[in-house]
């Protein structure tokens, strides 16, 4: 627990850090004047805080997911050597320019997911339940779709789509929250109350991360169609296809362990209706579906 803790402030404290000099070396001044708003510092403050943000966390994402999940590195000399040989005769196929660092983690689930900032530091792990009750077949299956997320550059890809939309969560929420605050204060009063401001900064932040994550989560799904796509043409159709029916006998549990590495999970649980506007993941019986009208 301490560990986490003192992980979590480490890493707030270098984000404020760098973010504080950037803005410092940008000249960008306050964006709430006496004078009343500023839009032009405000944009650029909430682009900086957002995409800086996001790529912070695009950078430490290999080595949170080493440490957060507890994987445990292998190699063509380890225990598990065929798993190893697999992902690099998987990366050689998919024109990676080095073969990703592969990895198991303890877990009932089964499942599996990919990360890391760029194609040469990237790392794919899997699961102990989905090492032992997949076949070889579905297992290369497994694996291919974890190289197509990096060969497709998702990792990079989300990350964007994720610091632009904390860009206009940031922006709109206080451009509304201004609006809102200076109602019914005179003219001579060109600020607005500051108590106000901030309350409701913080609701409509709550209110616009709600239909940010349903943008998010649209292209989440878009991008694991995509994967699945790339891991049947990395092996076989039937392989990929028969990997996700054994995913989809297996009773979906929510993963214990949030962070971004989740929306790149393998299978994702969804329990349908307008929760699923927010999953990062397609509903298995669509994903075979899907597949299975690829020629």
């Amino acid at each position: 627990m301490f560990k986490r803790i003192a992980l979590f402030l480490l890493i707030n404290f270098l984000v404020v850090a760098t973010i504080s000099v950037v803005l410092s070396f940008l000249n960008v001044k306050p964006y709430l004047t006496a004078y009343g708003l500023d839009l032009q510092a405000l944009m650029v403050f909430c682009l900086i805080w957002g995409m800086v943000g996001a790529f912070i966390s695009l950078a430490l994402s290999r080595k949170m997911a080493k440490w957060l999940m507890r994987v445990h590195l292998i190699s063509s000399e380890s225990e598990h050597a065929h798993l190893y040989e697999t992902v690099a005769h998987l990366a050689k196929r998919a024109n990676l320019p080095t073969v990703p660092e592969v990895g198991i983690f303890d877990s009932p689930q089964l499942n599996a997911f990919a990360t890391g900032p760029t194609k040469k530091r990237s790392l794919v792990a899997v699961s102990t339940a989905l090492l032992r009750e997949m076949d070889p077949n579905e297992l290369e299956a497994i694996l291919a779709h974890e190289i197509t997320h990096i060969s497709n550059g998702d990792m990079v890809t989300m990350t964007l789509i994720q610091g632009i939309v904390n860009a206009f969560v940031m922006f709109l929420a206080r451009v509304l929250a201004y609006a809102i605050s200076m109602t019914g204060r005179s003219n001579n009063s060109r600020r607005p109350s500051y108590m106000s401001y901030y309350l409701f900064t913080i609701l409509f932040e709550v209110v616009f991360m709600v239909f940010g994550a349903m943008v998010i989560g649209t292209f989440s799904r878009m991008r694991e169609y995509r994967a699945d796509q790339g891991g049947a043409t990395l092996t076989r159709k039937e392989s990929m296809i028969g990997a996700l029916e054994k995913l989809k006998k297996v009773k979906a549990t929510s993963v214990s362990k949030k962070s971004a590495l989740s929306a790149l999970m393998i299978s994702m649980p969804t329990k349908g209706g307008l929760l699923n506007l927010f999953s990062t993941h397609p509903p298995l019986d669509k994903r075979i579906e899907r597949l299975r009208g690829i020629n």
